[in-house]
C-alpha cells in the first residue's frame, strides 16, 4: 500500500563538485509547463494505485525551495484531492540556505510545508567553499533561524570527513551544528562519487581523499555527541530526537512502497521499480507525448526484494523483523540470512538477534557496508 509520494525538482543555480544526484542547471524554466508536466505525471501514478491518505510527501532535488510557492501549492492540493492526506501529514521541501530562498519559507509554510531539510553542509566558510555552496557559514545559520521560526520540524544537512578534516575541528563544528536545536540532523562522511567533478579532480591528485581510520574516528565521534545531545543515530547517517525521524526516509528503509514523479525520480509501487526520464526536456517530451515521464518499469522477483528489504533495513539501528520479511515474499529465514556467518558476526559483537529481530549493533556500524555483503544469504545477493 502506497502512503509516500516523491516529487523531484531537478534544477539548481550550480552544480556541487561532490554531487551525483539528478540536478542540472539552466537559466530558465517554464513553470507552467512544469506544473502542467508533473500534475500529469502525478495523475498517471494515482490511476494505478489504490487511493489511501498520504503520510508523507517529500520534495526533493536539485534544490525544490527554487520551486514558485504557487506550484508547490499547485501540487500540494492535487495530491491531497487524489490520495488525500493523514491527518499528522509529514510534507519535507529540501532548501538551500542561502538568503533569497529563506524569504520564501513564510510562504512555503503557508501552502502546506511543515517540516524543511537544509542544506547547509558546513559551518566553515574555506569548507565551503571546497564544496562548491553558494552560501557563506553566517548566511547558513540565519536561514536556520528563519526556518525555525516558520516550520515545527527543521533538520539540517552537514558533509564531514573531510580532507585533512582533524578531530578537534569537526567536535567543534557538529557541537555547534547541535546547538542550533534542529530536532533532525543528516551527517555524511565526504564519498568521491564517479563522474562527479571530484571524482575527477582526486584523479588528478588535486587533493587525497580522508584515510579510512581517521574517517572512522569522526564516524564514532559524531554518533557519542549526537547521543549525548539527545539526537541519536537512527540510521546509520541519521539522527534525531525520538518521535522525530523522517517519516518519508523511513519509508525507504522499511521497504515500503511510496511513488516518485519529476525527472530522475524512483519509485515502488505493488512489487513494481519505477524510473522517470532523467534529462528535463525528455522528460518534459515524454509527458506530453504518453502522460508520464517513466523511462522503465520493472517487476520485482520476491527474492530481489526480499534482499532489497534486508539491505535497506540493517541501515537502521532497528534494525529488521526476519519473520515479517519471510511473511511478505514467503522465503524462509535460513534463506533470507546466512545463519552460521550471523552467528560469527554476533559472537564477536558486531550484529545482534533476538528472535526474528536482527540489527547491526553500534560497533558494527563503521563495518555496514561489509557485514551487508556476510550477512545476507548469497542465493538471494544473486537473485
Amino acid at each position: 500500500m502506497v502512503d509516500a509520494l516523491y516529487i523531484h525538482w531537478p534544477f539548481c543555480l550550480a552544480k556541487c563538485p561532490y554531487c551525483d544526484f539528478n540536478s542540472h542547471v539552466r537559466e530558465r524554466t517554464d513553470t507552467s509547463a512544469w506544473e502542467a508536466a508533473l500534475l500529469a505525471d502525478l495523475r498517471h501514478e494515482a490511476g494505478l494505485v489504490e487511493a489511501r491518505p498520504l503520510r508523507s510527501v517529500f520534495f526533493g532535488g536539485g534544490t525544490p525551495s527554487l520551486m514558485p510557492p504557487s506550484l508547490v501549492a499547485a501540487l500540494l492540493r492535487e495530491a491531497e484531492a487524489l490520495f488525500g492526506f493523514a491527518d499528522d501529514v509529514e510534507v519535507t521541501l529540501e532548501a538551500n540556505p542561502s538568503s533569497v530562498e529563506a524569504e520564501k519559507f513564510a510562504d512555503l509554510a503557508a501552502v502546506g510545508i511543515n517540516r524543511v531539510s537544509l542544506g547547509v553542509q558546513s559551518l566553515d566558510d574555506a569548507a565551503l567553499r571546497f564544496l562548491g555552496r553558494l552560501h557563506g557559514a553566517e548566511e547558513a545559520l540565519q536561514a536556520v533561524e528563519i526556518a525555525q521560526s516558520h516550520f515545527a520540524r527543521v533538520s539540517i544537512d552537514l558533509i564531514y570527513a573531510r580532507p585533512d578534516q582533524a578531530e578537534d575541528a569537526w567536535s567543534d563544528e557538529l557541537a555547534r551544528a547541535l546547538a542550533l536545536g534542529t530536532d533532525h540532523l543528516s551527517l555524511y562522511q565526504l564519498t568521491i562519487e564517479p563522474n562527479t567533478r571530484f571524482a575527477t579532480d582526486v584523479r588528478r591528485r588535486l587533493f587525497d581523499p580522508l584515510a579510512d581510520d581517521p574517517a572512522a574516528d569522526l564516524f564514532a565521534l559524531t554518533r557519542q555527541m549526537t547521543a549525548a545531545a539527545g539526537r541519536p543515530a537512527y540510521e546509520i547517517s541519521n539522527h534525531a530526537v525520538p518521535g522525530q525521524e523522517s517519516r518519508h526516509n523511513l519509508a525507504y528503509w522499511r521497504y515500503r512502497d511510496y511513488l516518485g514523479i519529476g525527472p530522475g525520480a524512483h519509485g515502488r509501487r505493488g512489487g513494481v521499480a519505477t524510473t522517470r526520464l532523467k534529462k528535463p526536456e525528455n522528460y518534459l517530451a515524454r509527458i506530453a507525448e504518453s502522460g508520464h515521464g517513466i523511462a522503465e518499469e520493472r517487476t520485482l522477483g520476491h527474492r530481489e526484494q526480499a534482499a532489497e528489504a534486508l539491505l535497506m533495513g540493517l541501515r537502521l539501528t532497528e534494525g529488521i523483523d526476519l519473520g515479517a520479511i519471510e511473511t511478505r515474499f514467503g522465503i524462509r529465514h535460513d534463506h533470507l540470512v546466512d545463519a552460521d556467518r550471523t552467528r560469527r558476526y554476533a559472537d564477536a559483537g558486531l550484529v545482534w538477534r533476538d528472535g526474528d529481530r536482527l540489527s547491526v549493533t553500534e560497533a558494527g556500524m563503521p563495518l555496514l557496508d561489509a557485514l551487508l555483503g556476510e550477512i545476507v544469504a548469497d542465493e538471494l545477493v544473486a537473485a
